[in-house]
């Protein structure tokens, strides 16, 4: 179901200085085998597109009943600040997410990180140095995210 993050060819955005993620959060970042991101992916984000770019109006994305009123908002002024902690809004959004709730970032149909919300929100800065449109989203939770690489982030409710 995993594969050793050292064989990801970024490996290195979790070993950089800045952002520094802890040796104990690193070890609790998973990235899936190719197939085990294609299940998520299939369960959680789409059946029919294999990234992100591909969304169309028919991926729940997209629909009107996922968007969260006044959901968009930049991450990037957070991710450029001397600050570790995630936009006030991105927090609130997920406000009922435990520390240990289970997370997957999912970039596209192969690849996939998991890790328990508490890591994510320690160690997001590192993760949008893969910003082309990931969505997060939370084991069996409704509140989702999708980063985009202009900085914005849109806030939204997985509905099927």
């Amino acid at each position: 179901m995993y594969q050793p993050l050292e064989g990801f060819s970024k490996s290195w955005i979790f070993k950089r200085s800045d952002p520094s993620v802890a040796p104990e959060d690193v070890a609790q970042i998973k990235m899936l085998t190719e197939l085990a991101a294609r299940e998520i992916w299939r369960n959680y984000i789409s059946a029919d597109q294999l990234h992100p770019d591909h969304f169309s109006t028919q991926d729940w994305q997209q629909k009107e009943a996922a968007q969260v009123p006044n959901g968009k908002l930049l991450w990037e002024k957070a991710w450029d600040s001397d600050h570790d902690d995630l936009p006030e809004l991105l927090l609130a959004h997920f406000s009922a997410w435990g520390e240990d709730t289970t997370v997957y970032f999912c970039c596209h149909n192969e690849l996939v990180f998991e890790m328990p919300w508490g890591v994510f929100k320690r160690v997001w800065k590192a993760c949008l140095f893969l910003d082309n449109g990931p969505v997060l989203v939370g084991k069996k939770k409704k509140q989702a995210a999708q980063f985009h690489s202009n900085g914005w982030v849109n806030l939204l409710y997985r509905v099927f």
